[in-house]
């Protein structure tokens, strides 16, 4: 596959590529291919030369890659709208269901207490300063407090109501995020396809052509290079190489023009009989 076909990892994907890829240099000793890890190249070199070579050693999976993509798409497409209305369903009764009530309680008690409390207290102390004092002043302010406790209570209980409402909300929004995270059983069978063929046509035969790679210099200064290909195993390109391509450079056949002298023409001195 060229190079300029292969996909680029999306960036959710390339957490699992470096995931991949440590623990197949963690499972090294594991793989006589890779024994050779630590003689000229230890790991970290090694997962720095796969990290810079990320697009080279993705395009060998690349079609697995694309399905697992094509895939995922296509699933979270259709579970959009799904969760979406279920969303909206549930949070439009629960609103309407608590729409009354929350409105008399986290509004319009506390306000129409407050107003009526600071409107007795107003009245009643006025007429406090009155002499003679009226009789009704006392029953005012006292009807006037009784307003201005009912107003704290229904604050109070307001608060309470909405500090409810928010931990509700959040427990149903973590729930709905875990159950969006579980992928279905295509999706995963998908990713697992990918993985595989990213370990065992990318990662490790890329790990293998870097520790065989003379030009790797592990004293440098500088991370090594990335390899330039990885290998194919167990297939080689037809030979189209014709017959004498192996013959010196610059050498001509020889030819020999035919004899067109007749049998009985030998010249001058040699006459017929």
């Amino acid at each position: 596959m060229q190079m300029k076909s292969a996909p680029h990892l999306l960036n959710e994907d390339r957490a699992e590529f470096e995931r991949v890829l440590e623990d197949a240099l963690r499972n090294a000793q594991d793989r006589p291919d890779l024994a050779a890890i630590g003689q000229r190249l230890n790991a970290a070199q090694l997962r720095t030369m796969a990290l810079t070579s990320t697009a080279l050693i993705a395009a060998e999976a690349a079609a697995e890659y694309e399905h697992y993509v094509k895939i995922r798409e296509e699933t979270r497409s259709a579970a959009a709208p799904t969760v979406a209305q279920d969303s909206v369903m549930g949070t439009g009764e629960s609103a309407e269901r608590g729409a009354g009530l929350a409105a008399v309680i986290a509004v319009l008690a506390p306000v129409l207490a407050g107003t009526a409390a600071v409107i007795f207290l107003l009245i009643g102390y006025s007429l406090r300063m009155l002499d003679p004092v009226p009789a009704i002043a006392k029953s005012l302010v006292s009807v006037g407090w009784f307003f201005g406790a009912l107003a704290a209570v229904a604050m109070t209980v307001a608060g309470i109501g909405l500090l409810l409402t928010a931990l509700r909300n959040e427990a149903t929004q973590v729930q709905a995020v875990e159950v969006v995270a579980e992928l279905p059983d295509e999706v995963a069978r998908a990713k697992d396809a990918w993985l595989h063929a990213l370990l065992e046509r990318g990662i490790l035969p890329f790990l293998q052509a870097s520790l065989n790679d003379p030009s790797a210099d592990p004293t440098s200064a500088s991370p090594p290079r990335p390899v330039g290909r990885i290998p194919k195993v167990g297939y080689s390109g037809p030979n189209y190489s014709s017959p004498n391509e192996g013959a010196t450079k610059g050498q001509r056949p020889t030819f020999t023009s035919p004899d067109f002298s007749s049998p009985d023409f030998g010249g001058p001195e040699h006459q017929p009989d």
